[in-house]
């Protein structure tokens, strides 16, 4: 068999001929890759399309937010009159306070007081047994009656040895002897008068007797007890019409205080209590201490209030205000609409609102002079009457469209009449600020601005 006819054999045998390749494969495969890439080119396109339409969407949407209108609520500024005062912590003392001790010891007898009661000055309130001491009253004034007698008796020797020894019947030495007798009775005379004294001053203390006027405190030691004197506490008396409080104030503080002092000016001074919204009393300024505590660098203080109806208490912590002038015409606002920036305070003023309320917002900078609770007083920055922004104004920027209500109303009517009115609106408005959320976080603005006080 010839090598031909083994290789058909064996082709034919096996079935299969290997094909040689086809002449177009390579460019079909190219346009496959173009339409792919044609595809890819095409969705990515419309997802950036897509894409840039959702943000030109979301932007006229925000930028509709933007000019819509942002309520809010405003108060108007106003002038009155309003003091300039330091702000301290002061502690209510009693102007005099007594702790009553016996001078003489025994049991003591029932008391002639009621705890808590008013008691005025040389009133009755203890009583100890006295009759002891009257007993030795009574024994001095027997002794003091014994040396009268003998002093009697020695004057009328010492008269008749006179007038023997003029008579030149006795000697001298006898007339001297009697004589030097005399001058013992007389000195024993007068120390009988001593102890008489002494005996019936013990007696006159075994009845207590208030040393001032004030309220008396709870009893220390009850009756039927035996007391030591001036050891035994008994009673607590305290003066509380007037009263004094004492505070501290920083030492740089301190000149203008003194300089008025010294001017002879009595400067008011107005207690609160300890949240600083109540005023409890209205006093005086009394005097300051002669030095300055180097611990603290603080002087203190002392004022003196009439308390006549008991709103003070001893060792009751108060909030002093000392006023220092009277601005006859203070240009107030609201504390809550005040705010701090990198430029300093500032409010929002709200401009140009018609007759439903609408306006623009603005920052206008102010200058604090004295920021204590819901009243924040200003050396510039306002005129009398204008708006300025009391609760709202974290959602505000400069030129913001904003609906203005009075605050503490609701309603384009009421922000109508109060846009209307907007002049005589202040003293109305300064309460609806301060009941609102926003005012609280200007109060406690207006702690925080205390040092700007003049």
């Amino acid at each position: 068999m010839s090598i031909e006819d083994t290789s058909e054999t064996s082709l034919a045998a096996n079935g299969t001929e290997q094909q040689p390749s086809a002449p177009g494969g390579f460019p079909v495969r190219i346009v496959v890759y173009l339409v792919l890439t044609i595809a890819v080119v095409l969705a990515a396109w419309k997802f950036y399309q897509n894409q840039q339409a959702t943000k030109t969407q979301n932007a006229s949407q925000a930028a509709a937010l933007m000019n819509r209108p942002v309520p809010v609520q405003v108060a108007a500024s106003e002038q009155k009159p309003m003091p300039i005062f330091l702000v301290a912590l002061g502690t209510v003392t009693p102007y005099m306070s007594v702790t009553v001790k016996a001078r003489v010891s025994g049991e003591l007898e029932p008391v002639k007081f009621t705890e808590g009661q008013q008691v005025k000055q040389g009133q009755t309130i203890l009583v100890i047994d006295p009759r002891p001491y009257r007993a030795a009253l009574d024994q001095a004034k027997g002794t003091l009656a014994h040396d009268q007698a003998l002093l009697m008796n020695a004057q009328a020797e010492f008269a008749r040895y006179k007038a023997l020894y003029d008579a030149g019947v006795t000697s001298k030495e006898v007339m001297q002897a009697d004589e030097a007798a005399q001058g013992q009775y007389m000195g024993a005379i007068e120390a009988d008068k001593a102890v008489i004294e002494t005996a019936q001053l013990q007696l006159e203390w075994c009845t207590i007797k208030s040393p001032i006027s004030g309220k008396i405190g709870l009893r220390l030691v009850d009756p039927g007890n035996i007391i030591t004197a001036n050891t035994t506490n008994l009673v607590i008396i305290n003066q509380f019409q007037p009263i004094a409080v004492y505070f501290t104030l920083p030492e740089d503080e301190l000149p203008q205080v003194l300089h008025k002092l010294a001017a002879e000016k009595r400067l008011s001074v107005d207690a609160y209590d300890q949240n600083d919204v109540q005023k409890l009393a209205t006093g005086y300024l009394l005097t300051a201490d002669n030095q300055i505590d180097t611990t603290t660098g603080t002087g203190k203080l002392k004022a003196v209030f009439d308390n006549k109806d008991q709103a003070l208490f001893p060792n009751q912590f108060v909030n002093i205000h000392l006023v220092m002038e009277e601005r006859p015409n203070a240009l107030v606002v609201p504390s809550a609409a005040l705010q701090t920036g990198n430029q300093g305070s500032f409010v929002w003023v709200v401009d140009h609102a018609d007759a439903q309320g609408n306006g623009t917002a603005r920052i206008q900078l102010v200058k604090v002079a004295l920021a204590e609770g819901q009243i924040t007083i200003l050396d510039n920055g306002l005129q009398p009457g204008q708006s300025v922004v009391v609760d709202g104004a974290d959602r505000l920027k400069p030129g913001q469209n904003v609906t203005a209500s009075v605050a503490g109303q609701r309603g384009g009517q009421k922000a109508a009449q109060g846009a209307a009115s907007q002049a005589g609106s202040g003293p109305s408005a300064a309460p609806g600020a301060a009941s609102s959320p926003g005012a609280q976080s200007g109060a406690g603005q207006g702690k925080s601005d205390k040092g700007n006080k003049q």
